[in-house]
């Protein structure tokens, strides 16, 4: 004779839940973790190594170029208006406009890129899109195109933190070791 334990659908057993509920809950846990790990990856590794590592003779080459033309300027933020004003004191080798480059150190989502115009002799002012914090790295360049930061004259480069201040200064990177 069947009893009512028989007679009941495999999905109202006790050892069915029992085998496979440790087993489910681990399936879930998993697509969750695997969704946090692929949307809030870093974008810190450079995609493209091998090619970077070979285009360093290339920035050398910039840096150099700029330390010839004794480059150097004076970056000021002013987070209040949104404007970035910007002092180089050598004229030779500076066109009208200048593009700079603000790179977050871990969300290439926040990078910002500002065409500075010239006001003034040895002048330049431009506006950010947005107010930064905290670290990031910046790089000024004689073209306005982003993509085109290889085949540029030269190179100045800086880091700022502002946290701690909202100016700094850029400077060919041989000139700082």
């Amino acid at each position: 004779m069947k009893t009512e334990q028989d007679i009941k659908p495999f999905y109202r057993q006790f050892w069915f839940w029992f085998v496979f509920t440790p087993l489910i809950v681990v399936v879930c846990v998993s697509m969750v973790t695997v969704t946090i790990a692929f949307r809030h990856a870093d974008d810190v590794v450079i995609d493209n190594y091998y090619k970077e590592g070979r285009m360093i003779n290339q920035t050398m080459e910039q840096d150099r170029r700029a330390v010839e033309l004794g480059l150097t300027a004076q970056l000021r933020f002013d987070r209040t208006t949104g404007e970035v004003f910007l002092q180089i004191p050598s004229q030779d080798a500076v066109p009208a406009q200048l593009l700079l480059l603000l790179d977050h150190p871990f969300e290439a989502d926040l990078d910002q890129q500002v065409v500075l115009q010239q006001t003034s002799s040895g002048h330049y002012r431009g506006s950010l899109e947005f107010n930064p914090r905290n670290n990031w790295y910046l790089s000024l360049l004689p073209v306005l195109d982003k993509h085109q930061r290889k085949a540029a004259e030269w190179l100045l480069s800086g880091e700022i933190n502002f946290s701690v201040s909202d100016e700094t200064r850029l400077q060919p990177r041989i000139a700082r070791e």
